[in-house]
């Protein structure tokens, strides 16, 4: 009887599987997971000379898997150099500096931690481990390395200081920056930044001192947020200080701190231009004593302008000994407050008053309107508060009580007040106009030299 056809090719089929599977052993026989692993040279001394101060590791894996890759020393002390990764089929190749995961000693008293570490001069049996992914099969493979001569000191960082913790980058004079000072013990890269809870570090720039960047000994840090620079400082909430420290060897240690931002933003003000006539309005006003402020005795307040006439912008002349009265609005156009101080808004200024006479000193941070003349003595010799303090937001500073006035954010303010114009020179007619100063910091260009007007001074009494 004939077999089927269909038969004989199965089993012709069949038999062709069976040689190839055979064969394939015999030929390509199942690689070992681990093999060739080794450390060349087998003794360095990492202390950085240039010499023998780092060795290579290589292995050869054929299955993915997870391999683990420890140094045990003497006394039984276990160093992991690798811990539980994953790795594809391949040869592999690693430097090795003698530098673990961070690990401290019994005898380590110090603050700080550490990240990375050399391990302690001796003979060390290292051990390569695998597990496969596929079939859990593992493999391990042992060797043996010497270390001797290691630059083991750690770049320690004895000191780490951050003040004041909480800080109000605004440009207004108050706590507007944080300080931090760092103590570098040896010579180590040293960086130091801002970590948010998402995104990327924010470095902090070293502050030019004594010390070198680098160099072991006392470190600066001054920031601000970036606001002097004109940037926007890192939006307001807590974030963790890190001063981190990396030696010649990669030794690694950071120390970490809080500092918490709020009301950061860069403050922007403006004169506010005006769709028709004069910006900054100025009327000529007849003196009379009850005006006078000096130091001692505060005067009534100026009433701003009322007449249609001041909105021109034609030369004004006024008797000699006369009030020149201005009137200008200020516009808060930033997301954060502004700070101000006085005098007032209807302050009256003796030509030859500044504000310090009337006991009001500049403040760094502080924005005031400034009135100028081409024969003042210097630049924006009178200066008033951006508002009363009935249109201003007040605000005490619990640490010292002082209480603060601030322009709110998207805030506009009426500002007026007078000088008295007593001297004629040879300027005359001369030009007056408004400035918005943002004292120590800057006048800036739209706010510099604003509603310039010719002001005209005649001598009745001639």
């Amino acid at each position: 009887m004939r077999m089927p056809v269909w038969l004989t090719l199965a089993a012709a089929l069949l038999a062709v599987i069976v040689v190839v599977i055979v064969g394939q052993q015999v030929v390509a026989p199942q690689r070992p997971l681990l093999a060739n692993a080794n450390f060349a040279p087998e003794a360095i001394t990492p202390n950085a000379d240039g010499d023998t101060d780092v060795t290579l590791f290589s292995y050869t894996l054929s299955r993915n898997a997870q391999i683990w890759l420890s140094l045990e020393a003497a006394d039984g002390t276990t160093y992991f150099f690798r811990e539980n990764q994953p790795r594809i089929p391949g040869d592999y190749r690693v430097a090795f500096s003698g530098v673990v995961d961070g690990f401290r000693l019994p005898d380590d008293n110090f603050e700080g931690e550490v990240l990375r570490r050399l391990i302690p001069d001796g003979a060390y049996t290292w051990r390569l481990r695998a597990v496969a992914d596929d079939d859990g099969e593992s493999a391990e493979l042992t060797g043996t390395l010497t270390i001797s001569d290691g630059d083991s000191p750690l770049p320690l960082l004895p000191e780490f200081t951050v003040f004041p913790q909480a800080f109000t980058p605004n440009q207004d004079g108050i706590n507007d920056r944080t300080q931090i000072n760092v103590f570098l013990s040896k010579d180590a890269d040293l960086d130091v930044y801002l970590q948010p809870e998402d995104g990327p570090p924010i470095f902090i720039m070293e502050r030019q001192d004594v010390a070198r960047p680098g160099e072991a000994g006392r470190h600066s840090y001054d920031f601000d947020g970036g606001v002097d620079l004109g940037a926007d400082p890192p939006p307001d909430g807590t974030y963790t200080v890190v001063a981190f420290a990396r030696d010649a060897v990669g030794q690694e240690i950071q120390r970490t701190a809080e500092l918490t931002l709020t009301d950061g933003g860069k403050p922007l003000a403006q004169i506010l231009a005006q769709p028709s006539g004069a910006t900054v309005v100025f009327e000529g006003r007849p003196y009379e004593p009850r005006f006078f402020t000096d130091s001692e005795q505060i005067g009534e307040r100026v009433e701003p302008p009322t007449d249609p006439g001041a909105f021109s912008l034609t030369t004004l002349t006024l008797p000699l000994g006369d009030l020149l009265v201005f009137m200008l609005v200020v516009e808060n156009y930033s997301d954060v407050p502004i700070r101000t101080t006085g005098p007032e808004p209807g302050t009256v200024y003796e030509w030859e008053q500044r504000a310090a006479t009337l006991d009001w000193l500049e403040e760094s941070g502080a924005w005031r309107v400034g009135i100028d003349c081409q024969a003042a003595p210097y630049d924006y010799p009178w200066r008033w508060a951006l508002g009363t303090d009935e249109t201003l937001t007040q605000v005490e500073d619990p640490d010292t009580g002082n209480i603060y006035r601030y322009l709110p954010a998207g805030g506009r303010s009426v500002v007026w007040g007078a000088v008295r114009m007593t001297e004629i020179t040879s300027r005359n007619p001369q030009a007056c106009w408004a400035g918005l100063i943002h004292e120590d910091v800057e006048i800036s260009l739209r706010n510099r030299n604003v509603g310039a007007r010719q002001i005209e001074l005649v001598d009745v009494a001639e």
